[in-house]
């Protein structure tokens, strides 16, 4: 690929085919741990009940209701404190990750780790009650995440369980420069400033972060700015093939999780963008020929489909399908697609 100097230049239509190459959203993946895992490889947000199961099934072949139990997989609160499940052996990549580097921080992660481990004394609890067990809020649970001592269960209907687990013997240094590695891998071409921003531990240890890294690293210029790419993964970039695949990537999903610049990249139209990315609770989104084409929202049995664009009777037929396919527990029939407005 054509270099200017020594920065990498990088058209849109190479970085969203990289990207939906690495994020295995071209072909779904074999079933098994190991598939899990890649379909996790940043995390799996699940901040939406059963988010993390969706982008599994967008990812992983023959995907289960229960896939996100599966015993490879755990739950925490990770980067920005949202809920994520993550393959296990990668527990300190995403607790450890985001440690805080300031003394005060530092301290009321441990602090609180400690006082939960003491009051739990082995046991699971709600958290509500193991606030009230520690003495304080039980939103403040969340800063002991950091620590990789903690983990949760929440399906979404009631508060999380939380119980305490031994911690990583991981240097929390290596933990944050795996999890730069593993943001560049999936989001790249990326910028200290979005790392951390989506890591929450704030610019200046997202850019000791990539300083850090150093040589593993490759500038690039984007459509819509100067940025960073892993160098293993230069050759990666202008290989993928535009796929043909329709996906429903349900709300916070890693391939639209993004801030900034990087979702005028995605999605160039501002008033696109609005809709996908709204103040509130975010859609779904539709993938549709390698373009989000739009949003979607579910309500039990239905799921109302916004498209962006005039949709073909095939395509109206693969979103259907896509639709009746997901791994949803509890519908007492299959999943109905309406269209929201006359452009689809």
């Amino acid at each position: 690929m054509a270099t200017e100097g020594a920065r990498l230049k990088l058209d849109r239509s190479a970085i969203l085919a990289f990207r939906r190459h690495v994020g295995a959203l071209d072909e779904r993946l074999e079933p098994g741990p190991r598939s899990l895992r890649r379909a996790a490889w940043a995390g799996l947000q699940d901040s939406m009940p059963r988010a993390a199961l969706l982008s599994i099934h967008a990812r992983v072949g023959e995907t289960e209701p229960t896939a996100w139990e599966h015993p490879s997989l755990v739950q925490l609160w990770g980067p920005r404190f949202s809920v994520f499940v993550v393959a296990a052996e990668d527990l300190a990549v995403f607790s450890l990750g985001t440690l805080p580097d300031d003394a005060r921080g530092l301290h009321r992660a441990r602090d609180l780790a400690a006082r939960l481990e003491a009051a739990l004394d082995g046991a699971r609890m709600p958290y509500g009650q193991a606030g009230a067990a520690v003495g304080v809020h039980h939103n403040a649970l969340r800063y002991a995440a950091a620590t990789g001592t903690v983990l949760i269960r929440w399906e979404g209907a009631r508060q999380p369980t939380v119980w305490t687990v031994p911690p990583p013997e991981v240097d929390p240094r290596d933990a944050r420069l795996e999890l730069a590695r593993r943001y560049l891998h999936i989001y790249g071409p990326a910028t200290p400033e979005s790392f951390g921003a989506w890591a929450g531990i704030g610019p200046r240890p997202a850019a000791a972060a990539f300083a850090a890294l150093g040589s593993l690293l490759t500038p690039a210029q984007t459509p819509v700015g100067e940025a960073w790419i892993l160098s293993a993964d230069e050759e990666v970039f202008g290989t993928a093939e535009r796929p043909a695949a329709t996906r429903l990537l349900p709300s916070g999903d890693a391939y639209f999780l993004l801030q900034g610049p990087d979702r005028d990249l995605l999605v160039p139209d501002p008033d696109q963008r609005r809709a996908l990315w709204t103040s509130r609770v975010w859609p779904g989104a539709l993938l549709l020929g390698g373009e989000i084409a739009g949003t979607w929202r579910r309500a039990g049995r239905v799921m109302t489909v916004e498209p962006w664009r005039p949709l073909s009777p095939a395509q109206r037929d693969a979103v259907a399908a896509e639709a009746d396919s997901l791994p949803l527990p509890g519908l007492s029939g299959p999943v109905v697609v309406r269209w929201d407005t006359e452009i689809g």
